[in-house]
């Protein structure tokens, strides 16, 4: 393919992804149109899109047709040189005097265009002013031609980001349904067949003449329970944001949320050689709250908190009353590094000592825990000064 060829390729595509072509004219260009008749005082003027074999008429002022043949077409003869086109009287001109629509309808004598160059350089048709009887252009009247060709353009820009709007959001929610169904593939392939298992384990716990394998037994319940809390983790933490809304507030103790929490997350601190205390309150702090949803969420900020300290390390966790009554955890822990700090509520983010010593989770700790607090009214913040974390949830009363 010749360099020519390739060029021209390249234009037609980008023409094409303006989503014009064949489609009712953008009541916009037809008033460029207009204003463009107007200024000039011509009865016909057009945003002519140059096509492999035709022009079409986006907009149109005073043209009866939609399309014409583009070896017909005087906008055509803009593109090679991307350069304003005038000519005063086409049955003078030697190249235009036997086009059809010269000797014929619609008797075109007067024609000036300006070449349509858009942001990527492609030069897609061109905007003119038509006039039955000769004529021409000053200087002034030129650069406004260009400045009217430039304003087509941008409507033609503006027209294909809605086009491009349009096709990502029906792309973003075929990704939504695609990682919904992920899900619940995930929910069933797993649950299912761990569900089975387990059953079967307290079956044969209850075997006396097996009583010899119980040591065998009991690790595998426990992997097993392990896999459906991780499911149940994955679950909660994939849930559309509308779905944590609905919730079953009662009148809670924000101190008994937090012991559940603690009593939750106590064995695993054992096992880092982790000191989790809680700083008791000197007042009681009552919350309006899903306590099932929010016993998660502190249970998520105490659980990552864990995690991320090493063993020796301290984590406290303390409940502060007022308008918007909050559960901060403070650790002793690695820290946030800074540019990370912005990303450490996205859905499956794994900062960089996560990856690096294989810390336990999937990245969606702090997204449920933000999640729940948002469905109650308040909203969970992280805060580093290079080592050492503190998180910080708070909800209405």
């Amino acid at each position: 393919m010749t360099t020519h060829a390739h060029d021209e390729e390249a234009r037609l595509a980008a023409l094409h992804s303006y989503g014009v072509l064949d489609g009712p004219r953008p009541a916009a260009l037809d008033e460029l149109t207009r204003l463009a008749s107007s200024i000039f005082d011509t009865p016909m003027s057009s945003v002519s899109l140059i096509d492999r074999d035709r022009q079409w008429f986006a907009g149109s002022t005073g043209l009866a047709d939609a399309e014409t043949p583009r070896d017909v077409s005087f906008c055509a003869h803009t593109l090679p040189e991307r350069r304003q086109l005038v000519v005063p009287d086409a049955r003078l001109d030697p190249h235009f005097r036997t086009y059809p629509n010269v000797t014929g309808d619609p008797h075109i004598r007067f024609y000036a265009g300006s070449p349509l160059v858009d942001e990527d350089g492609h030069a897609l048709g061109a905007l003119c002013v038509i006039d039955d009887r000769p004529g021409d252009l000053g200087p002034r009247q030129r650069e406004a031609l260009d400045t009217l060709a430039a304003q087509a353009v941008g409507h033609l820009s503006l027209l294909r980001n809605r086009l491009l709007l349009a096709e990502l959001g029906d792309e973003l929610a075929r990704a939504t349904q695609r990682e919904e169904d992920l899900i619940a593939t995930v929910s069933h392939e797993l649950r299912t067949p761990v569900a089975a298992i387990q059953g079967y384990l307290e079956l044969l716990a209850e075997e006396e003449q097996l009583a010899a394998y119980a040591r065998l037994v009991e690790p595998i319940q426990r992997n097993g329970e392990r896999l459906v809390r991780m499911v149940d983790h994955l679950l909660t933490g994939t849930r559309p944001a509308h779905a944590l809304t609905e919730l079953h507030r009662t009148r809670v103790d924000l101190a008994l949320v937090v012991e559940a929490a603690w009593r939750a997350c106590r064995s695993l601190a054992e096992q880092r050689g982790v000191t989790l205390s809680v700083v008791p309150s000197p007042v009681r702090v009552d919350v309006r709250a899903d306590v099932t949803q929010l016993t998660h969420a502190v249970q998520q900020l105490v659980r990552n908190a864990v995690l991320f300290t090493p063993a020796g390390g301290d984590v406290t966790v303390a409940v502060a009353g007022g308008p918007a009554p909050t559960v901060e955890v403070a650790d002793t822990g690695v820290g946030v590094p800074a540019d990370e700090l912005p990303y450490v509520f996205q859905r499956f983010y794994r900062g960089r000592h996560a990856r690096q010593q294989a810390v336990p989770g999937v990245g969606l700790g702090l997204h449920i825990a933000r999640q729940a607090a948002t469905a109650h009214g308040g909203t969970v913040t992280l805060s580093s000064a290079g080592t050492g974390t503190t998180a910080r949830l708070s909800i209405t009363a």
